[in-house]
Protein backbone atom coordinates (compact mmCIF):
# COMPACT_ATOMS: atom_id res chain seq x y z
CA UNK A 1 0.00 0.00 0.00
CA UNK A 2 2.98 2.21 0.91
CA UNK A 3 4.91 1.27 -2.45
CA UNK A 4 8.17 1.51 -0.58
CA UNK A 5 10.21 -0.93 1.80
CA UNK A 6 8.69 -1.42 5.34
CA UNK A 7 12.52 0.34 6.58
CA UNK A 8 11.66 3.31 4.70
CA UNK A 9 8.10 3.97 6.70
CA UNK A 10 8.02 6.15 9.64
CA UNK A 11 6.40 4.05 11.95
CA UNK A 12 4.05 5.35 14.75
CA UNK A 13 2.35 2.31 15.65
CA UNK A 14 5.22 0.86 18.18
CA UNK A 15 4.97 2.20 21.34
CA UNK A 16 8.69 1.74 21.78
CA UNK A 17 11.67 4.27 22.77
CA UNK A 18 13.05 6.44 19.77
CA UNK A 19 16.35 7.14 21.02
CA UNK A 20 17.46 3.22 20.35
CA UNK A 21 18.97 1.06 22.83
CA UNK A 22 21.35 2.75 24.93
CA UNK A 23 25.24 2.07 24.57
CA UNK A 24 25.37 0.08 27.65
CA UNK A 25 22.82 -2.35 26.28
CA UNK A 26 25.03 -2.84 23.38
CA UNK A 27 28.14 -3.23 25.24
CA UNK A 28 26.52 -5.74 27.77
CA UNK A 29 25.58 -8.02 24.90
CA UNK A 30 28.94 -7.88 23.19
CA UNK A 31 30.42 -8.73 26.75
CA UNK A 32 28.16 -12.03 26.60
CA UNK A 33 28.01 -13.30 23.80
CA UNK A 34 30.44 -15.90 24.99
CA UNK A 35 27.29 -17.14 27.47
CA UNK A 36 25.59 -18.77 24.38
CA UNK A 37 27.63 -21.70 24.39
CA UNK A 38 26.05 -22.95 27.96
CA UNK A 39 22.99 -22.71 29.17
CA UNK A 40 21.63 -20.77 32.22
CA UNK A 41 21.02 -20.73 35.28
CA UNK A 42 17.04 -22.01 35.70
CA UNK A 43 17.10 -19.98 38.74
CA UNK A 44 18.29 -16.56 37.32
CA UNK A 45 19.83 -15.80 40.79
CA UNK A 46 21.89 -12.97 39.27
CA UNK A 47 19.27 -11.67 36.85
CA UNK A 48 16.79 -11.60 39.71
CA UNK A 49 19.68 -9.75 42.45
CA UNK A 50 20.26 -7.25 40.02
CA UNK A 51 16.58 -6.44 39.47
CA UNK A 52 16.15 -6.71 43.34
CA UNK A 53 18.51 -4.58 43.76
CA UNK A 54 17.00 -1.96 41.68
CA UNK A 55 13.80 -2.18 43.60
CA UNK A 56 14.97 -2.45 46.87
CA UNK A 57 13.61 -6.05 47.24
CA UNK A 58 14.77 -9.50 48.14
CA UNK A 59 15.75 -11.82 45.07
CA UNK A 60 12.68 -14.17 46.09
CA UNK A 61 10.37 -11.14 45.22
CA UNK A 62 11.42 -10.79 41.29
CA UNK A 63 10.76 -13.53 38.76
CA UNK A 64 11.91 -12.57 35.23
CA UNK A 65 10.41 -14.08 32.04
CA UNK A 66 10.70 -14.17 28.68
CA UNK A 67 8.78 -10.86 28.28
CA UNK A 68 5.45 -9.04 30.17
CA UNK A 69 3.92 -11.70 28.06
CA UNK A 70 5.31 -14.84 29.29
CA UNK A 71 4.42 -13.65 32.89
CA UNK A 72 0.61 -12.28 32.21
CA UNK A 73 0.07 -15.89 30.78
CA UNK A 74 0.82 -17.47 33.98
CA UNK A 75 -0.78 -14.39 35.68
CA UNK A 76 -3.66 -15.84 33.53
CA UNK A 77 -4.00 -19.03 34.62
CA UNK A 78 -4.17 -17.85 38.41
CA UNK A 79 -6.60 -15.41 37.83
CA UNK A 80 -8.66 -17.87 35.83
CA UNK A 81 -8.96 -20.43 39.12
CA UNK A 82 -11.05 -17.51 40.65
CA UNK A 83 -14.71 -16.96 39.67
CA UNK A 84 -14.52 -14.54 37.64
CA UNK A 85 -11.87 -11.78 36.39
CA UNK A 86 -12.49 -8.02 35.46
CA UNK A 87 -10.64 -6.49 32.89
CA UNK A 88 -10.87 -3.10 32.63
CA UNK A 89 -11.77 -2.10 28.65
CA UNK A 90 -10.57 -0.87 26.29
CA UNK A 91 -7.59 -3.08 26.96
CA UNK A 92 -4.14 -4.58 25.95
CA UNK A 93 -5.65 -7.54 23.20
CA UNK A 94 -2.99 -9.88 24.84
CA UNK A 95 -5.21 -10.12 28.21
CA UNK A 96 -7.67 -12.03 26.46
CA UNK A 97 -5.35 -14.19 24.70
CA UNK A 98 -4.11 -15.11 27.94
CA UNK A 99 -6.90 -15.15 29.74
CA UNK A 100 -9.00 -17.53 27.61
CA UNK A 101 -6.47 -19.96 27.57
CA UNK A 102 -7.34 -20.87 30.69
CA UNK A 103 -10.89 -20.71 30.08
CA UNK A 104 -11.49 -17.88 32.41
CA UNK A 105 -15.05 -16.19 33.07
CA UNK A 106 -13.86 -12.96 32.18
CA UNK A 107 -15.90 -9.36 33.04
CA UNK A 108 -15.34 -6.64 31.10
CA UNK A 109 -15.67 -2.96 33.22
CA UNK A 110 -15.80 -0.44 30.26
CA UNK A 111 -14.44 3.04 31.01
CA UNK A 112 -16.70 5.70 30.00
CA UNK A 113 -15.15 6.79 26.99
CA UNK A 114 -17.34 10.71 26.51
CA UNK A 115 -15.49 13.29 25.69
CA UNK A 116 -16.62 15.01 29.24
CA UNK A 117 -14.04 11.90 31.03
CA UNK A 118 -11.24 12.63 28.27
CA UNK A 119 -8.87 14.23 31.22
CA UNK A 120 -10.11 12.14 34.42
CA UNK A 121 -12.16 8.85 35.66
CA UNK A 122 -13.37 8.28 39.27
CA UNK A 123 -11.52 4.79 39.15
CA UNK A 124 -12.79 3.54 42.11
CA UNK A 125 -16.80 4.16 40.89
CA UNK A 126 -15.62 2.89 37.68
CA UNK A 127 -14.88 -0.29 38.81
CA UNK A 128 -16.73 -0.69 42.01
CA UNK A 129 -19.96 0.06 40.12
CA UNK A 130 -18.95 -2.62 37.62
CA UNK A 131 -18.56 -5.79 39.73
CA UNK A 132 -21.31 -8.60 39.25
CA UNK A 133 -19.94 -10.49 41.57
CA UNK A 134 -17.99 -10.96 44.91
CA UNK A 135 -14.64 -9.07 44.50
CA UNK A 136 -13.62 -11.21 47.17
CA UNK A 137 -13.67 -14.90 45.11
CA UNK A 138 -12.24 -12.73 42.18
CA UNK A 139 -9.50 -10.98 40.07
CA UNK A 140 -8.66 -7.52 38.42
CA UNK A 141 -6.32 -6.88 35.63
CA UNK A 142 -5.31 -3.64 34.74
CA UNK A 143 -2.68 -1.80 33.44
CA UNK A 144 -0.97 1.74 34.09
CA UNK A 145 -0.74 3.99 32.65
CA UNK A 146 -3.84 2.30 31.04
CA UNK A 147 -3.52 2.10 27.33
CA UNK A 148 -4.59 2.81 25.44
CA UNK A 149 -5.06 6.01 27.13
CA UNK A 150 -2.05 6.54 28.87
CA UNK A 151 -3.73 7.47 31.79
CA UNK A 152 -2.69 7.22 35.09
CA UNK A 153 -4.66 5.14 37.57
CA UNK A 154 -3.83 6.90 41.45
CA UNK A 155 -2.22 4.47 44.22
CA UNK A 156 -4.34 5.21 46.50
CA UNK A 157 -7.43 3.94 44.16
CA UNK A 158 -5.62 0.56 43.67
CA UNK A 159 -4.83 0.34 47.10
CA UNK A 160 -8.91 0.81 48.28
CA UNK A 161 -9.21 -2.41 45.32
CA UNK A 162 -6.34 -4.04 47.09
CA UNK A 163 -9.21 -4.52 50.22
CA UNK A 164 -11.87 -5.97 47.65
CA UNK A 165 -10.00 -8.16 45.31
CA UNK A 166 -8.46 -12.05 45.93
CA UNK A 167 -6.07 -10.87 43.60
CA UNK A 168 -4.67 -7.93 41.58
CA UNK A 169 -2.61 -8.31 38.24
CA UNK A 170 -1.14 -4.62 37.45
CA UNK A 171 0.71 -4.09 34.50
CA UNK A 172 3.27 -1.32 34.52
CA UNK A 173 4.79 -2.12 31.17
CA UNK A 174 5.09 1.87 30.59
CA UNK A 175 5.51 3.20 33.75
CA UNK A 176 9.31 3.92 33.23
CA UNK A 177 8.12 6.34 31.30
CA UNK A 178 6.59 8.50 34.20
CA UNK A 179 9.05 10.57 35.69
CA UNK A 180 9.69 9.64 38.86
CA UNK A 181 8.19 12.16 41.15
CA UNK A 182 4.61 11.12 39.05
CA UNK A 183 4.49 7.55 38.98
CA UNK A 184 1.79 5.70 40.89
CA UNK A 185 3.65 2.26 41.20
CA UNK A 186 2.79 -0.44 43.33
CA UNK A 187 6.27 -2.19 43.62
CA UNK A 188 6.13 -1.09 46.84
CA UNK A 189 3.79 -2.53 48.37
CA UNK A 190 3.47 -6.03 47.13
CA UNK A 191 5.10 -6.92 50.85
CA UNK A 192 2.01 -5.92 52.36
CA UNK A 193 -1.12 -7.01 49.59
CA UNK A 194 -0.23 -10.67 49.13
CA UNK A 195 -2.87 -10.42 46.59
CA UNK A 196 -0.73 -8.30 44.58
CA UNK A 197 1.10 -9.17 41.51
CA UNK A 198 3.22 -6.07 39.24
CA UNK A 199 4.56 -6.93 35.88
CA UNK A 200 7.11 -5.19 34.04
CA UNK A 201 9.06 -4.82 31.03
CA UNK A 202 12.69 -4.09 29.96
CA UNK A 203 11.71 -3.87 26.34
CA UNK A 204 9.89 -0.43 25.60
CA UNK A 205 11.69 2.08 27.33
CA UNK A 206 15.01 0.43 26.32
CA UNK A 207 14.04 0.25 22.73
CA UNK A 208 14.63 -3.93 23.12
CA UNK A 209 11.71 -5.54 22.40
CA UNK A 210 13.88 -8.53 20.31
CA UNK A 211 15.47 -9.70 23.52
CA UNK A 212 12.07 -10.27 25.18
CA UNK A 213 12.51 -9.37 29.20
CA UNK A 214 10.15 -8.67 31.49
CA UNK A 215 9.59 -9.59 35.27
CA UNK A 216 6.44 -10.14 37.90
CA UNK A 217 7.33 -8.40 41.57
CA UNK A 218 4.95 -10.31 43.94
CA UNK A 219 4.96 -12.94 47.19
CA UNK A 220 7.62 -15.46 46.90
CA UNK A 221 5.20 -18.34 47.07
CA UNK A 222 3.13 -17.37 43.96
CA UNK A 223 6.07 -16.98 42.25
CA UNK A 224 7.81 -20.34 43.03
CA UNK A 225 4.67 -22.32 41.48
CA UNK A 226 4.98 -20.16 38.35
CA UNK A 227 8.29 -21.17 38.01
CA UNK A 228 7.04 -24.99 38.27
CA UNK A 229 4.54 -23.88 35.68
CA UNK A 230 6.77 -22.99 32.84
CA UNK A 231 9.97 -24.28 30.74
CA UNK A 232 13.11 -24.43 32.26
CA UNK A 233 15.50 -21.73 30.58
CA UNK A 234 12.89 -18.72 29.68
CA UNK A 235 15.42 -16.04 29.23
CA UNK A 236 17.75 -16.61 27.09
CA UNK A 237 21.54 -15.41 28.59
CA UNK A 238 22.29 -12.08 26.40
CA UNK A 239 18.78 -10.66 27.65
CA UNK A 240 19.67 -11.65 31.19
CA UNK A 241 23.05 -9.42 30.57
CA UNK A 242 21.25 -6.37 29.77
CA UNK A 243 19.53 -6.24 33.09
CA UNK A 244 22.71 -3.73 33.55
CA UNK A 245 20.84 -1.14 31.87
CA UNK A 246 19.01 -0.72 34.78
CA UNK A 247 22.12 1.37 36.39
CA UNK A 248 22.25 3.50 33.40
CA UNK A 249 20.60 6.69 34.79
CA UNK A 250 22.00 9.33 31.95
CA UNK A 251 19.90 7.15 29.64
CA UNK A 252 16.86 7.46 31.84
CA UNK A 253 17.35 11.16 32.13
CA UNK A 254 17.57 11.56 28.69
CA UNK A 255 14.83 9.67 28.12
CA UNK A 256 12.49 11.79 30.46
CA UNK A 257 14.35 14.78 29.16
CA UNK A 258 13.13 14.36 25.35
CA UNK A 259 9.42 12.49 26.59
CA UNK A 260 8.65 15.66 28.56
CA UNK A 261 9.14 18.09 25.64
CA UNK A 262 7.85 16.20 22.63
CA UNK A 263 4.70 14.80 24.27
CA UNK A 264 2.99 17.88 25.11
CA UNK A 265 4.30 19.47 22.23
CA UNK A 266 2.64 16.62 19.56
CA UNK A 267 -0.33 17.19 22.15
CA UNK A 268 -0.68 20.66 21.61
CA UNK A 269 -0.01 20.11 17.62
CA UNK A 270 -2.83 17.33 17.53
CA UNK A 271 -5.21 19.18 19.80
CA UNK A 272 -4.48 22.17 16.71
CA UNK A 273 -5.89 20.10 13.84
CA UNK A 274 -9.63 20.55 13.57
CA UNK A 275 -11.08 17.14 13.70
CA UNK A 276 -8.89 16.16 15.99
CA UNK A 277 -9.00 15.13 19.66
CA UNK A 278 -6.02 13.66 21.43
CA UNK A 279 -6.30 12.44 25.05
CA UNK A 280 -3.58 14.10 27.89
CA UNK A 281 -1.63 10.95 28.66
CA UNK A 282 1.57 10.28 30.36
CA UNK A 283 3.27 7.66 28.82
CA UNK A 284 5.04 7.68 25.45
CA UNK A 285 2.31 7.48 23.74
CA UNK A 286 -1.66 9.16 22.74
CA UNK A 287 -4.53 8.43 21.97
CA UNK A 288 -6.48 10.39 19.70
CA UNK A 289 -10.35 10.12 18.53
CA UNK A 290 -10.95 11.30 15.20
CA UNK A 291 -14.38 12.62 13.77
CA UNK A 292 -14.16 10.18 10.24
CA UNK A 293 -13.02 6.56 9.16
CA UNK A 294 -9.01 6.10 11.07
CA UNK A 295 -9.01 2.81 8.64
CA UNK A 296 -9.35 5.82 5.41
CA UNK A 297 -7.09 7.93 7.08
CA UNK A 298 -4.43 5.01 7.89
CA UNK A 299 -4.23 4.27 4.39
CA UNK A 300 -3.59 7.48 3.00
CA UNK A 301 -0.93 8.38 5.40
CA UNK A 302 1.05 4.99 4.30
CA UNK A 303 -0.09 5.62 0.76
CA UNK A 304 1.59 9.57 0.42
CA UNK A 305 3.09 9.67 3.45
CA UNK A 306 4.99 6.85 4.51
CA UNK A 307 3.81 7.02 7.66
CA UNK A 308 2.02 3.78 9.69
CA UNK A 309 -0.22 5.26 12.49
CA UNK A 310 -1.99 1.95 14.93
CA UNK A 311 -5.60 2.02 14.33
CA UNK A 312 -7.51 1.13 17.45
CA UNK A 313 -9.70 -1.93 15.70
CA UNK A 314 -7.87 -4.62 17.90
CA UNK A 315 -10.23 -2.39 20.87
CA UNK A 316 -13.55 -3.04 20.42
CA UNK A 317 -14.96 -0.74 22.87
CA UNK A 318 -12.43 2.25 20.34
CA UNK A 319 -13.67 0.87 17.09
CA UNK A 320 -12.87 2.48 13.49
CA UNK A 321 -12.99 6.50 15.06
CA UNK A 322 -9.90 6.26 17.48
CA UNK A 323 -6.39 6.02 16.59
CA UNK A 324 -3.11 5.30 18.53
CA UNK A 325 0.50 7.41 17.73
CA UNK A 326 3.74 6.82 19.51
CA UNK A 327 5.58 10.09 20.85
CA UNK A 328 8.74 9.95 18.77
CA UNK A 329 11.70 12.30 17.75
CA UNK A 330 10.23 15.99 17.71
CA UNK A 331 11.27 16.04 13.60
CA UNK A 332 9.72 12.65 13.34
CA UNK A 333 6.48 14.51 14.90
CA UNK A 334 6.40 16.93 13.11
CA UNK A 335 6.04 15.05 9.72
CA UNK A 336 3.92 13.63 11.61
CA UNK A 337 1.49 16.23 11.94
CA UNK A 338 2.37 17.59 8.47
CA UNK A 339 0.89 14.69 7.42
CA UNK A 340 -2.55 14.41 9.83
CA UNK A 341 -3.13 17.94 8.81
CA UNK A 342 -3.22 17.23 5.05
CA UNK A 343 -4.90 14.15 5.29
CA UNK A 344 -7.62 15.84 7.52
CA UNK A 345 -7.98 18.97 5.07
Amino acid sequence: MAGCSPFVLLDFSASISPLGPPPSAIAALQANLTQLVRYPNPQYPQLKQQLAQHHDLHPDWVLPGNGAAELLTWASRELASLEAVYLITPAFSDYERALSTFDACVQPISLPLGAASRYSFDWLTVVTQGLHHDPARCGLLLNTPHNPTGLLIPRAVLEALLSQFALIVVDEAFMDFVLPAEQQSLIAYVDRWPNLVVVRSLTKFYSLPGLRLGYAISHPDRLQRWQQWRDPWPVNALAAAVVEVLQDQAFQQRTWQWLTAARPALLQALQAIPGLYPWPGLANYLLVRCDRSVTAMQRDLLQYHQILIRDCMSFPELGDRYFRVAVRLPEDNERLVEALGRVMA
